[in-house]
C-alpha cells in the first residue's frame, strides 16, 4: 500500500516506517493520523515482516499533532469529531491500540524532539532508541487537554507512577539522558549510529528466534503486565507450549542447537498461530 504522509518498506525481514512530513517536522495531520494505524495492521498482517522499526524522515522524529489549525484544533465541532460524546475516539488511541495488537515487535529510533502524540505513540513499542538530540514532550497540561493515545495505562508501566506524573503534571522537555535512566529508552547514540543499532537489534530478532514464539511472547507480556495473579500466564503458556512442542519450529529450535548453526525458522504470522490464540475476550469499547 502507499501512503501520503508515510513510507513503508520492508527488507530481509525487517518492516521500516517512516513518518514523512519533514518540512512540517513530522506533525500528524489529519491524513497521517488515519494511515499509521493503517500502517501498522499491514505490517502485522505481512507474513513476511518479523520486526518494525519506526522513525522519523529529517531532524525530527514527531513534534505532535499538527497545529496550523490554531486554538481550534482540538475544538470537537470544528474537527468534525461528530456529535456523540459516546461515540468519539480518540485517533491518538487508534494508532497505539494497533501497536499493542501487533504480533510483530516495534522498535522507535527517535531522532529529535518527540512530543505529544509523537511522544505517547512510543510508548506501547517494545525498545525506544535515542538520538543524543532526542527529546521527550508529555505535554498535553501545558496544551489545555489531558494525556491521549492510551498513555496514562503505559507511561507508568515504563518509569513509575511518580515519574509519569512529574512528566505528566509539568509537561517539560525530557532530555535523552533522563529518559534513559529513567526507562524509558533502552540506548542512546550519535545521531549516525540511532539507526544501525535499531536495525542490529531488529537483525538479532529476526535472525535467531521464532516469529511465532516472539509474536506470542509479545502479546503475553503486554497483556499480563497488568494481571492479578501468575495464574494468568500460567494458564495460557501451559496452553501455547503444548501445542508448539510438535511444530516445525522447534524441531528446527533444537536441531540448529544441537547442530551449532543458525536457525531458519519455518513458521509465520499470521499463518502459524496456536489454535489457542487470541486467548482472551476483547470488550466492546463502550463497555462498562
Amino acid at each position: 500500500m502507499t501512503y501520503e504522509t508515510l513510507v513503508l518498506n520492508v527488507a530481509d525481514h525487517i518492516a521500516t516506517i517512516e513518518l514523512n512530513r519533514p518540512d512540517k517536522l513530522n506533525s500528524i495531520d489529519k491524513v497521517m493520523l488515519d494511515e499509521l494505524p493503517e500502517v501498522f495492521a499491514e505490517t502485522n498482517a505481512d507474513p513476511d515482516v518479523r520486526v518494525v522499526v519506526v522513525t522519523g524522515r529529517g531532524k525530527t522524529y514527531c513534534v505532535g499533532a499538527d497545529l496550523s489549525g490554531g486554538s481550534k484544533t482540538f475544538d470537537s465541532d470544528e474537527a468534525g469529531w461528530g456529535d456523540e460524546i459516546d461515540e468519539f475516539r480518540d485517533g491518538g488511541g487508534l494508532i497505539t491500540l494497533k501497536i499493542f495488537e501487533s504480533t510483530k515487535p516495534v522498535i522507535g529510533a527517535v531522532n529529535g524532539v518527540a512530543a505529544g502524540l509523537g511522544a505517547t505513540m512510543l510508548l506501547p513499542m517494545d525498545f525506544i532508541l535515542a538520538a543524543e538530540s532526542a527529546r521527550f514532550g508529555f505535554v498535553f497540561a501545558k496544551r489545555g487537554i489531558v494525556p491521549e493515545a492510551c498513555s496514562t495505562w503505559f507511561l507508568p508501566k515504563k518509569v513509575g507512577i511518580s515519574k509519569a506524573a512529574e512528566w505528566f503534571y509539568t509537561g517539560r522537555m525530557v532530555s535523552s539522558a533522563e529518559a534513559l535512566e529513567s526507562g524509558l529508552v533502552r540506548s542512546v547514540h550519535t545521531d549516525e549510529d540511532l539507526l544501525p543499532a535499531a536495525y542490529a537489534l531488529a537483525r538479532e530478532i529476526a535472525d535467531n528466534a521464532s516469529p511465532v514464539a516472539v509474536g506470542m511472547i509479545r502479546q503475553m507480556l503486554w497483556r499480563f503486565v497488568g494481571s492479578d495473579h501468575p495464574m494468568d500466564a500460567h494458564r495460557i503458556d501451559s496452553r501455547i507450549n503444548y501445542e508448539l512442542g510438535t511444530t516445525p519450529d522447534v524441531v528446527e529450535g533444537i536441531t540448529s542447537f544441537l547442530e551449532k548453526r543458525p536457525p531458519q525458522f519455518p513458521g509465520q504470522l499470521p499463518g502459524n498461530e496456536p489454535t489457542s490464540y487470541p486467548w482472551w475476550e476483547e470488550p466492546s469499547f463502550t463497555q462498562g
